[in-house]
């Protein structure tokens, strides 16, 4: 078993040399400059509150992409009724902090430590990180943060308060991406939850090689969704 210790420099092994797992490395920081470069090779951060920082690259690898989006009649007849209202960016660190401490049935604890919530929160800074938000009568009830690089949006973690206020939120941005002209939404590991709105297990390699080319394309992120 290789699990790689990274050193000072923001450099990673390559992806494909992580363990059955998807463990690759341990170690680092959670700079801007590293993350980005772990984003950019499809490796992400993701570890305990205690614990070093884990760097992944899980095989099979789960992703989206937008235009195959699926909505149920249901969902859809949610959306038209204009029960929620879906804002951008208004509230990126109430987001990242509720998706930490939003309890999940079957979950202790969270992974979204204190310093990857300052860490994302500095991403945001940057207009890297980004929150999506669904609004009820004036309160935050439900959405989802990520990272858009290029063609890709990286989907980290999602909380709902209310009814379907995270399902309106993930597909009103899945649409805006379809907009945008996004090659891919990455879900990291599988779900069933995200597996009904047509997520689907790629390849690492196959991942990877969409990814190559999707982050190297100009930033498709417009900073007024419409």
């Amino acid at each position: 078993m290789t699990i790689y210790r990274l050193p000072s420099e923001s450099l990673f092994p390559p992806p494909d040399r992580a363990e059955p797992d998807g463990l690759l490395a341990v170690g680092g920081d959670l700079s801007p400059k590293r993350l980005l470069g772990a984003y950019r090779l499809g490796i992400f951060p993701w570890y305990n509150e205690g614990e070093p920082i884990c760097w992944w690259s899980p095989n099979p690898r789960f992703a989206l992409l937008p235009y195959e989006l699926h909505v149920s009649q249901r969902l859809n007849r949610v959306i038209r009724s204009n029960l929620y209202t879906i804002r951008y960016d208004t509230e990126f660190d109430t987001v990242i902090e509720k998706c930490a401490t939003t309890p999940r049935p079957g979950q202790k604890g969270t992974w979204i430590t204190t310093a990857m919530q300052h860490a994302y929160s500095q991403l945001h800074k940057l207009g890297i990180a980004h929150s999506i938000e669904s609004w009820s009568e004036g309160k935050l009830v439900g959405g989802l943060y990520g990272i858009a690089l290029g063609g890709t949006f990286f989907g980290e973690s999602m909380f709902t308060h209310q009814t379907d206020a995270s399902k309106v939120a993930l597909v009103t941005l899945v649409r805006q991406l379809q907009t945008w002209s996004f090659d891919l939404f990455d879900c990291q590991v599988s779900t069933r939850h995200l597996a009904q709105f047509g997520a689907r297990s790629f390849l690492r390699s196959e991942f990877l090689e969409r990814l190559r080319g999707s982050v190297n394309r100009p930033d498709c992120w417009d900073k007024y969704p419409k």
